[in-house]
């Protein structure tokens, strides 16, 4: 597979055109079929961005499936920011490649019972990210949820191009144009702060061909001395990550704090999240925002809102260079883990992959981790258990089956999720007889089916 004929196919996965991606997954899946079969690991990732919404690598949902696939993880997830463009694709790839896949989005949404405190928003009380897994399907066209769903990519525009306005204004003359610089970035035109970070970093060097003019630039408007730039200008990550430091997050002059429509409310997302029979799950930051000051009272409004599961990113709890920090996000991420696992909350955890130098897949074997291997992998799991049920038989975790098989039993309700995704991958054969059961299904009937 390591080919030049290989290495081709594999770029064409992050082609634009969608039916070019296809093409390059079904050729290496068919060359796949001929070497011998990929080892599966006790490592999974749930929680990566694609390219549509912003990928570092540029990785597309075909792109993704087919490297987790090589790479032997257990079951992998896709999350964009505000669409589930990708949902089909991606679930598409999984069933091609037989790779335990989930797919949903993230959000961020306001929280009116928090518009006081902060909680995984840093500097934006009553601001919270949401996030999404086991979509079946989005919710159908010309639907309220339909209408939700759009809205919440609207408002994300409405972000970035006031953000981009007052940008522009500050940087002039290095100006750039929404619609002509940014969106031709995406896919299908859902920009994020870091496509427009792209645009202006790739437009300053157009303006100031000059080094020593172009680090001028750069050390007047992010207020860092000219040699710091000039190390910066040879490391375009760290550049942009300043740019975005700077000048779009909190206290920069691209920044404005939320306000009234800013963002689409919990309450009218998470409906639309349940009502297409999806997974929801509350984000857990690094617990040093007073909204996470506890993380069993947070994770119970989660639970009385109806979100049943945790997202974590352990890497940004624990790989962290400064050992006192390390050492406070450390136990609060411990404290969080333990919390959850008390109040029977699967964890979902992921990497993001939208920000370069983050891993493909966390490092489980870290002694800041190891404990807590065995239920990340059980939230995998618990994940694409419902994810398969609700693609075959239209039944999950959430919503009227789940209530009448298990009531508030948690444990036992987990326990079905989980074994149902710890088994193979079904085969096409067993996703007939999954789906021939339908909503009638008994819990005994699918385990028969899945032999498990």
């Amino acid at each position: 597979m390591n080919s030049p004929v290989a290495s081709d196919l594999v770029a064409r996965l992050d082609s634009f055109d969608a039916a070019e991606r296809r093409e390059a997954l079904v050729r290496l899946a068919r060359s796949a079929t001929r070497g011998a079969p990929v080892q599966k690991r006790p490592e999974v990732n749930l929680h990566c961005h694609t390219f549509f919404s912003f990928n570092a690598y540029g990785y597309s949902p075909s792109r993704f499936a087919w490297e987790a696939h090589r790479y032997g993880l257990e079951v992998a997830g896709i999350v964009d920011f505000d669409v589930l463009d990708g949902l089909e694709e991606f679930l598409s790839a999984g069933r091609l490649l037989g790779l335990k896949s989930v797919a949903g989005f993230e959000t961020r949404a306001f929280v009116e019972e928090h518009r006081d405190k902060v909680t995984n928003s840093p500097h934006e009380p009553g601001v919270a990210y949401f996030i999404t897994t086991g979509f079946a399907a989005p919710p159908e066209q010309g639907t309220a949820d339909a209408e939700i769903l759009a809205s919440m990519r609207q408002c994300a525009r409405r972000r970035n191009t006031r953000m981009l306005e007052r940008i522009n204004e500050y940087l002039d003359p290095v100006t750039i144009d929404y619609q002509k610089d940014v969106l031709p970035l995406t896919p299908a035109g859902n920009a994020t702060e870091r496509h427009m970070l792209v645009a202006y970093e790739s437009r300053a060097r157009e303006i100031f061909g000059a080094e020593d003019e172009l680090a001028r630039f750069w050390s007047e408007k992010l207020d860092e001395p000219v040699e710091s730039v000039r190390r910066l200008l040879e490391d375009v990550v760290a550049l942009k990550n300043t740019i975005r430091s700077r000048l779009m997050k909190y206290g920069g002059v691209g920044y404005a704090a939320p306000e009234e429509g800013s963002f689409p409310d919990l309450n009218d997302v998470l409906a639309m999240t349940l009502n297409c029979g999806a997974l929801p799950s509350g984000g857990w930051l690094d617990g040093t925002n007073d909204g996470e000051a506890d993380p069993v009272r947070l994770f119970q409004f989660w639970l009385a809102k109806g979100i049943p599961t945790v997202t974590v990113i352990p890497d940004r709890n624990w790989n962290v260079k400064d050992p006192q920090e390390r050492a406070v996000k450390v136990a609060n991420l411990h404290r969080a883990l333990e919390a959850a696992m008390s109040l029977d909350m699967p964890v979902l955890v992921g990497t993001e992959m939208n920000s370069y130098g983050q891993k493909f897949v966390d490092t489980f074997s870290t002694a800041e981790l190891a404990p807590y291997g065995r239920a990340f992998v059980e939230g995998a799991h618990f994940a694409w258990g419902h994810a398969l049920l609700k693609a075959t038989a239209g039944v999950g975790s959430t919503g009227a089956w789940a209530v009448a098989h298990f009531g508030e039993d948690a444990v036992q309700r987990n326990r079905f999720f989980q074994r149902v995704g710890r088994g193979p991958h079904p085969d096409e054969e067993t996703m007939r007889r999954l789906t021939a059961l339908g909503p009638e299904a008994e819990p005994e009937d699918v385990l028969d089916v899945l032999e498990v």
